[in-house]
C-alpha cells in the first residue's frame, strides 16, 4: 500500500480529475440552455411576428372599431320625427328639466320602464285594414289549448311585449337601426277561443292571411306550437307559389294526432298537406332527446323530411347546417318560412317553455343560425312555446325577443326584408 505523502497525493489528484469532468459536463449544459433560450426567444419573436395583438384603436384591426364607426352612417330621421310627435302629444317637460326633449306624458321609447307594452313600442294599429302601410306587422297568438304537458303559452305574446320594452332598435354590432331601416307595427293579438282548436286554427289562418295579402310580413307570437300549422296555411292561401319551412325545435310535431286532436305535435304532418307546402322542404333542425314520440317517426320517414339533430350540428358547424337547410328549405320554392319553437335551446336558458329538453343549441349558436337563415329572406316567421308562467327573470321572453330582432336585423342589412313578400298573388278570403 502506499504511503504518505503519497495517498494524499493520489487523493489530491483524483477529486481534481472528478472536478474537471463535471466542470466540461456544466460547461456543455450551459452551452445547451443557452441555445435552447436563443431559439426560444427566435420562436417566439416569429410568433408575436405572426399572431400580433390587435390594437383596439385601430379600426383596421377590430369589428368592434368599425362598429363604432359605422354609427354614423345611420340616418336619425325618424328618431327626430318621434320626438318631435311626443313632445305634441306628452306636452312639454317642466321648466326645471334641461333636456328638453322630455315631455310630461311618457311617449315613445323612452324611459324602458314605462309606457304601454306594444312590440318594441312600435306603433299600435287599432284599425287592422291599415297593416299594408308597414313593411313587417306583429302579431300575438294568445293560444296553448294544443298543449299536452305544460300549458301558460297563452301569456307568451304579453311575456314577448314587456321584456321588448328593455330594448333599442338599434343594433351595435350589425350597424343597423330598425326604426331608421324598415316600418314596424304592432296588430295586436288574434282573438282565439280558448275551448276549440280548430275554432282558433280558423281565426289564426284569417289573420295570418290578411297581414300577408296586403304585403306585410308577419311576425307571429305564439302560443304553443300547434299554432303552426293555421300559421302555415294562412299564408299558403293568398298565394300561388310554393313554401318551404325551416323549423328549429327539440322536437318532431309531425304526428297526424295527439290525444285525439291536432295539437303541438302535430303541426307539420298538416301544414306539409297543404298543395303548395311540399314536405321535401320542410327542414327541421335541433331534433332529438327523449321527447320525440315515436308515432312521429314513421310520418318523417314516409315524407323524407329534412332533419338534423344536434350530433349533426355538432359534426358540421353551424354555418354548414344552415347551408344545407336552406339549400332544402329553397328547392323549387319561392319562399320560405321560420318556425322557430323556443324549445330548441339548452333547457338551461329558457325555463319558461311547456317541454323543456336538455341538450339543446347554446344561445349565441341560435342566433347565429337565425341569422343565416333570415339573411336569405322570409316570408314570415313566428317564436312559439314562450310560457311566462314558467318563466325566471323573463330569460324565456328576452331570448324569444332576441331570436325575432336577430331575424329582421339580419333581412334589413342584407337588403332581403322584402324579398318573397311580392309571392302573395292571390286575394284573402276568410275562412
Amino acid at each position: 500500500s502506499l504511503q504518505p505523502p503519497y495517498s494524499h497525493i493520489c487523493a489530491l489528484f483524483v477529486a481534481m480529475s472528478f472536478a474537471a469532468t463535471h466542470a466540461q459536463r456544466g460547461l456543455a449544459l450551459s452551452r445547451q440552455l443557452m441555445q435552447r433560450q436563443h431559439a426560444g426567444k427566435a420562436l417566439v419573436s416569429k410568433i408575436q411576428e405572426r399572431h400580433h395583438h390587435p390594437d383596439p384603436f385601430n379600426p383596421k384591426t377590430t369589428m368592434g372599431w368599425k362598429a363604432a364607426l359605422k354609427e354614423a352612417e345611420l340616418p336619425t330621421t325618424k328618431f327626430d320625427m318621434e320626438t318631435a310627435e311626443n313632445l305634441e302629444l306628452g306636452l312639454p317637460g317642466a321648466s326645471s328639466i334641461d333636456d328638453k326633449t322630455i315631455p310630461t306624458f311618457s311617449r315613445g321609447e323612452l324611459p324602458h320602464f314605462a309606457g304601454i307594452n306594444t312590440f318594441l313600442k312600435a306603433p299600435y294599429i287599432e284599425d287592422s285594414r291599415t297593416v299594408g302601410n308597414y313593411d313587417c306587422a306583429v302579431v300575438g297568438v294568445p293560444f296553448d289549448g294544443g298543449c299536452t304537458y305544460r300549458a301558460g303559452t297563452r301569456f307568451g305574446p304579453q311575456g314577448i311585449r314587456r321584456i321588448s320594452a328593455l330594448y333599442t332598435p338599434y343594433n351595435y354590432e350589425k350597424g343597423i337601426d330598425l326604426r331608421e331601416q324598415m316600418t314596424l307595427c304592432d296588430i295586436g293579438d288574434v282573438f282565439t277561443i280558448p275551448a276549440n282548436i280548430e275554432k282558433s286554427f280558423d281565426q289564426i289562418s284569417n289573420a295570418v292571411a290578411h297581414i300577408a295579402s296586403n304585403g306585410t310580413m308577419p311576425i307571429i307570437l305564439g302560443g304553443d306550437h300547434s299554432i303552426g300549422f293555421p300559421t302555415v296555411r294562412g299564408l299558403a292561401s293568398v298565394t300561388s307559389k310554393n313554401i318551404g319551412i325551416i323549423h328549429v325545435d327539440r322536437h318532431a310535431d309531425i304526428q297526424e294526432k295527439d290525444l285525439d286532436e291536432r295539437m303541438h305535435t302535430t303541426p307539420y304532418f298538416h301544414a306539409t298537406n297543404l298543395p303548395n307546402v311540399n314536405p321535401k322542404n320542410l327542414v327541421q333542425i335541433g331534433i332529438g332527446g327523449w321527447q320525440v314520440p315515436r308515432p312521429a317517426v314513421p310520418n318523417m320517414v314516409e315524407r323524407e323530411t329534412n332533419i338534423f339533430t344536434m350530433d349533426d350540428i355538432e359534426q358540421h358547424g353551424i354555418d354548414k347546417i344552415a347551408e344545407m337547410a336552406l339549400e332544402r328549405a329553397w328547392d323549387g320554392c319561392d319562399a320560405v318560412y321560420m318556425s322557430y319553437d323556443i324549445d330548441s335551446i339548452e333547457a338551461a336558458f329558457v325555463p319558461g317553455t311547456g317541454w323543456p329538453e336538455p341538450g339543446g343549441l347554446l344561445p349565441r349558436e341560435a342566433l347565429k343560425l337565425v341569422g343565416l337563415v333570415a339573411k336569405e329572406g322570409l316570408c314570415g316567421m313566428e317564436v312559439v312555446e314562450v310560457s311566462p308562467p314558467y318563466d325566471h327573470a323573463d330569460i324565456t321572453s328576452l331570448m324569444a325577443l332576441r331570436i325575432i330582432v336577430d331575424a329582421l336585423g339580419s333581412m334589413v342589412s342584407h337588403g332581403t326584408l322584402k324579398k318573397c313578400m311580392g309571392i302573395f298573388d292571390k286575394p284573402f278570403v276568410p275562412i
